[in-house]
C-alpha cells in the first residue's frame, strides 16, 4: 500500500504526538494508519505501509486491542485477521480518556486515599497532611467530573466543550449575584 503525502504526514505526526503522551511511536502510527485509511487492514499491509517489522506490528496491535482502540475484523474467504478502529473521533477520545483514567489516574487516587487512612499519616506534619488531603480532594473531584463527562453522549459532550469560557462567564455572573 502506497501512502499519500497527506497520509504520511498525518501518521508521522500522530506517532510524534503518541510519544509525547507516553505511547510507543509504532502503536500510535498504526492507530493513525487505521483511522486515516478507514478500512480494515491485515498485519502484513500495516507492516508494509509503515515499513516496520511484522513482529512490531503484532505487539502494537495487541496493545491497541488492550486499549479498546482496535478490533479484529474478518473478510470472507481470507483466514487472516484484519484490524480496524472506530471512525468516530468522539468514541476514540472517550475510549482514550477512560483507559488513561483507569490506568493512571484512578491508581493515584486510590494510593492517596490509602495513605490518608494509614495510622502513620496522623504523625506526619500538619502541612504535609493538608497537601496530601487537598491533592486527594482535587483528584476525587476531577475523577468524578471526568466520569460524568464520559457518560455524556458525544453530541452533549461537544456542546459542553464548545461552551468553554461561557461557563466561566456564567459562574462569574452567579458569584456577583451572591455577593
Amino acid at each position: 500500500m502506497q501512502l499519500t503525502d497527506i497520509a504520511r504526514r498525518f501518521i508521522v505526526h500522530w506517532g510524534e504526538m503518541g510519544t509525547a503522551w507516553g505511547v510507543n511511536r509504532t502503536v500510535a502510527q498504526i492507530h493513525a494508519l487505521l483511522y486515516f485509511h478507514g478500512q480494515p487492514l491485515n498485519a502484513e499491509q500495516i507492516a508494509e505501509a509503515l515499513s516496520v517489522a511484522r513482529s512490531n506490528v503484532s505487539t502494537s496491535l495487541k496493545e491497541l486491542q488492550n486499549w479498546g482502540l482496535v478490533r479484529t475484523a474478518h473478510q470472507l474467504g481470507d483466514r487472516r485477521d484484519y484490524f480496524e478502529t472506530s471512525h468516530d473521533v468522539w468514541t476514540l477520545f472517550t475510549t482514550i480518556v477512560r483507559e488513561r483514567k483507569e490506568r493512571e489516574f484512578d491508581p493515584t487516587t486510590r494510593l492517596l486515599r490509602d495513605l490518608t487512612m494509614q495510622p502513620g499519616f496522623a504523625v506526619e506534619p500538619s502541612d504535609v497532611q493538608d497537601r496530601v488531603a487537598e491533592t486527594l480532594r482535587f483528584m476525587e473531584a476531577l475523577g468524578s467530573w471526568s466520569d460524568e463527562m464520559l457518560r455524556l453522549s458525544p453530541t452533549t459532550l461537544e456542546k459542553v466543550l464548545r461552551m468553554g469560557a461561557g461557563i466561566q462567564r456564567l459562574l462569574r455572573g452567579e458569584q456577583s449575584h451572591q455577593s
